[in-house]
């Protein structure tokens, strides 16, 4: 091995980067050879006196760093404890966010929808005219009735509650309710209303 293929190969072997022959080849040369065994100490140090101020650098920069950041966040110990609560009660944060977005999308649904909704188990049994659902003498609903935006007229039988929901309903004598009759005419009552359904429908 010549003095130039041994400097060509001194950066590679600081660096662990040669093959076992090279590296046995480059230390064969440096101990025969005066000049580069001089220059590959020289190197040796360079490269020893540079990591050192790298790693000197790389752990005294954090110190400052987190100093510079924590002087430009005043309110840090109240974020931290507020996302130290929601860490701790995971399952309150979530109910909480759940209510928020059934809040909001109720208000919404409240504020825009006029359409007539009817929910029974039994349609065959009513007659809808325009916005009034009528049960009519002799007919029998085997269930709830709900009614939506509408007006309600009972002169047959409902075998479970009836509610109404934005609108009103009639009670002829001969009708028959075995249920409990629910009047929903407050966006906060009828928010209630859906939030309890949506539990019933999951728990069921």
């Amino acid at each position: 091995m010549d003095c130039k293929q041994a400097s060509s190969l001194m950066h590679d072997y600081l660096d662990d980067d040669l093959t076992h022959e090279q590296a046995v080849g480059l230390k064969s040369h440096l101990s025969g050879c005066s000049a580069c065994n001089a220059r590959f100490k020289e190197l040796e140090q360079t490269e020893m006196m540079l990591f050192a101020t790298i790693k000197h650098r790389a752990q005294a920069a954090p110190d400052e760093l987190v100093n510079r950041i924590m002087s430009k966040i005043p309110n840090q110990r109240k974020q931290q404890a507020w996302i130290g609560w929601i860490r701790r009660h995971p399952a309150l944060t979530a109910a909480a966010m759940f209510l928020l977005v059934m809040l909001f999308s109720a208000v919404s649904i409240w504020e825009s929808n006029d359409q007539l909704v009817v929910k029974t188990a039994d349609l065959d049994q009513v007659i809808i005219n325009g916005n009034t659902v009528t049960v009519p003498s002799g007919s029998t609903i085997a269930g709830n009735l709900t009614v939506e935006n509408g007006k309600a007229e009972i002169y047959g039988d409902v075998q479970g509650n009836l509610t109404v929901i934005d609108g009103s309903y009639y009670q002829a004598s001969t009708a028959h309710i075995a249920g409990e009759i629910k009047s929903i005419d407050q966006a906060l009552d009828w928010i209630w209303y859906r939030i309890t359904n949506v539990v019933t429908e999951v728990a069921k």
